[in-house]
């Protein structure tokens, strides 16, 4: 069929509201975007409280390397990921290291002072500088070929109710923190703009039956492919969002220490696969190209008892190396988490990039990291930065040992890998000899 010149012509031709417009963005006939320029896109996960060092950073450098314990879920993407030893967030200020370790971990930039009391250091409050992520989104966003719907997404899993400097990680700018949503429910809303309660989930697709159909007779086989695919997707997520227990999950406000709403908790794994998920389809309907994923927070207390661990992850951070048992079950806290990564990774992989070449995950990084490099010493030295996909042309496939990089280096790079050249980022003072030019 001949491209049609706007969303509004198409929809006003066809007769069909405009409630469909979710499910026609990312038809490649229908040119609504640009179809022949690539699609790059970014995650940056997030989980806290350090890592064990020893059985987290290969000991090679390199390509031949091998993964630790933690690391091990990403085997099958080995040649598709970086590990990045010795890069370090040195910035310093107001606020304890949970909380400059994530609030600062994006944005590059100190803390404004505040009313936050944390640890023993001074209080503090937002960042005082935009993020990352909202500074690419920034871009393509400035740009008709790469605008999506939303521009950035984001997710979260048992993220608390409250707003403080250790629960948010993404800033729209100084004193604007965003906060992610951690409920499957109220995304899929976010994302599709229709459901009034959980009752009129089950109505969607029925209520756009007539318009889908009549978007599948102007469309090509391909086409009708991809739009298959998608209410499939939806159908089946409106299905498992009414099941009873992701139904029920709660949102009480925890306290830093004692832990969290046991319901809330224990649901953690069904939360964060469906978010993975609606994630995943948000890339492929081309909702966002930007994302962020924060699992928890800085300080985060979820207790594990789906893998046999009672105590809190920020209660078990604060035991010394000496404690073997506490250090095998940070261990498995951690190789947890890295297991939500690869299934990111995986699905991304298996998901073909709609009318371009290879997967979502060929034209995709995923960063994943953390507030601090070790949760009982609190360091912000060597804090944790995983790479997985191809999305932003750095050559894959190493274990890089670099000696106090600035983290504001990494920040740079990224933006870089977008075709966004920015001179500073964050702090100009850590942003050293530009952007770590060893990745591409």
């Amino acid at each position: 069929m001949a491209r049609t010149t706007t969303r509004r012509d198409f929809v006003r031709r066809l007769g069909i509201g405009s409630a469909a417009l979710p499910f026609i963005l990312n038809l490649p006939s229908l040119g609504f975007a640009n179809q022949s320029a690539r699609k790059q896109r970014l995650i940056i996960m997030f989980s806290p409280n350090g890592v064990f060092p020893d059985t987290f950073w290969p000991d090679e450098e390199g390509s031949d390397f091998t993964l630790k314990p933690i690391l091990k879920p990403l085997e099958p993407f080995k040649d598709r990921m970086l590990t990045l030893h010795g890069v370090c967030d040195k910035v310093r200020g107001d606020g304890d290291n949970h909380m400059r370790g994530i609030g600062c971990l994006l944005t590059g930039v100190e803390l404004f002072p505040g009313n936050i009391q944390g640890g023993s250091h001074t209080p503090a409050g937002w960042a005082s500088g935009l993020s990352i992520d909202q500074e690419i989104k920034n871009f393509l966003q400035a740009n008709e070929a790469t605008r999506t719907r939303f521009g950035s997404l984001e997710f979260g899993v048992m993220v608390p109710d409250r707003a403080d400097t250790w629960t948010r990680m993404s800033y729209a700018g100084p004193n604007q923190p965003l906060a992610p949503i951690d409920d499957p429910y109220q995304m899929f809303n976010k994302l599709y703009g229709r459901l009034k309660d959980r009752e009129s989930l089950k109505s969607i697709l029925d209520d756009l039956r007539d318009d889908l159909a009549k978007v599948r007779s102007a469309v090509g086989a391909e086409d009708r492919r991809l739009l298959d695919e998608h209410t499939t997707f939806v159908r089946e997520m409106e299905q498992q969002l009414s099941s009873a227990s992701l139904a029920d999950v709660g949102h009480a406000v925890p306290e830093l220490e004692p832990g969290l709403d046991d319901a809330e908790n224990d649901d953690m794994p069904r939360v964060t696969k469906a978010q993975i998920d609606l994630l995943v389809n948000s890339f492929a309907a081309d909702f966002a190209r930007v994302a962020t994923f924060q699992i928890t927070n800085s300080v985060g207390q979820p207790k594990m008892r789906w893998i046999g661990i009672e105590e809190g992850h920020h209660e078990l951070s604060h035991e010394p190396d000496s404690n073997e048992e506490a250090v095998d079950k940070l261990t498995r806290i951690n190789t947890w988490y890295c297991e939500q990564l690869a299934y990111l990774a995986k699905r991304l992989d298996e998901t073909p990039e709609p009318g371009g070449e290879g997967s979502l995950l060929d034209n995709t990084t995923i960063v994943w990291t953390n507030e601090l490099g070790k949760g009982n010493s609190h360091t912000m030295d060597n804090i944790p930065f995983v790479l997985v996909g191809g999305g932003l042309g750095f050559k894959m496939g190493r274990s890089l040992k670099y000696k106090d990089v600035y983290h504001n280096r990494l920040l740079m790079a990224l933006a870089h890998g977008f075709g966004h050249h920015i001179e500073t980022f964050g702090n100009p003072d850590f942003c050293g000899d530009g952007p770590l030019h060893d990745l591409i």
